[in-house]
């Protein structure tokens, strides 16, 4: 047995150690977005408890972002496009919930408490291991890592939003649109994919000055859907959908 070949126990040990230190890494970087979150969800109306819970609860960046954008835009009158919005943007963590299953593995309850930690990052990191083990590390870490210092961030940019005001003086407005962006970029990597955005992006400002706020956004997600349906300007052979056959999660930034 040589220092080139190490036995399994070794090599499955390094990819443990591997796996907790990207996870931790990716928790760190992740969770520094939970300030502009934070103080994003104060200036669009909502109190600081309000969204210390929808970290709590809903814990996923793309939606939150979302929700907290619509209802900054149209008041309580949009809560209803703000909730749709948010839970069309939600749907992606039900394929990774699908995947991720067999990796959690385990009773019931321990695949049913994955669930609250299932998102981009925490199936990209698991998705990059080779090891069992190594994987379910790389699961749990980042997806509680992530968790525990979003919602610490979140805490802090809601305060900090609520005693500096205007979050237009510091960027912070900036936020959805940027975080939007973060999820639309890593899948602009197929002809399909770049046609949709570009369509949807189309309608959505087309209909921006005639209907209430949240509204452009679903109707231009019906793009998406026929597009997908029809499996147009697809490479030729390819499944109807948008993923590639081994497609894996980009590090997005955001949960």
């Amino acid at each position: 047995m040589t220092e080139e070949t190490p036995p399994d126990g070794a090599d499955a040990a390094r990819q443990v150690r591997r796996a907790t230190r990207e996870g931790l890494g990716v928790a760190l970087a992740t969770s520094a977005y939970g300030v502009s979150f934070g103080a994003l969800a104060v200036a669009s109306g909502l109190d600081v408890w309000q969204a210390c819970v929808l970290s709590l609860v809903m814990f996923t960046g793309g939606s939150q972002f979302a929700f907290v954008g619509v209802i900054g835009a149209g008041g309580l009158a949009a809560v209803p496009a703000a909730i749709a919005s948010a839970s069309l943007l939600g749907v992606r963590n039900v394929a990774y919930a699908m995947r991720m299953a067999p990796v959690i593995g385990g009773p019931f309850w321990r695949r049913a408490a994955a669930a609250q930690f299932t998102i981009d990052e925490s199936t990209a990191v698991a998705l990059a291991q080779t090891e069992p083990r190594a994987r379910r590390v790389g699961f749990w870490v980042t997806g509680v890592g992530i968790y525990v210092g979003w919602n610490l961030s979140t805490l802090l940019g809601a305060l900090l939003g609520d005693l500096l005001g205007d979050p237009r003086a510091y960027g912070l407005d900036a936020a959805a649109a940027a975080a939007f962006l973060a999820l639309l970029w890593p899948r602009l990597r197929q002809r399909q994919a770049i046609v949709v955005g570009v369509a949807a992006a189309v309608v959505a400002t087309a209909l921006t000055p005639v209907l209430m706020p949240g509204l452009p956004v679903l109707i231009a997600a019906v793009v998406a859907v026929v597009v997908g349906l029809f499996n147009w300007f697809a490479a030729p052979g390819a499944a109807p959908g948008f993923a590639e056959p081994d497609d894996v999660p980009e590090r997005e930034g955001l949960p």
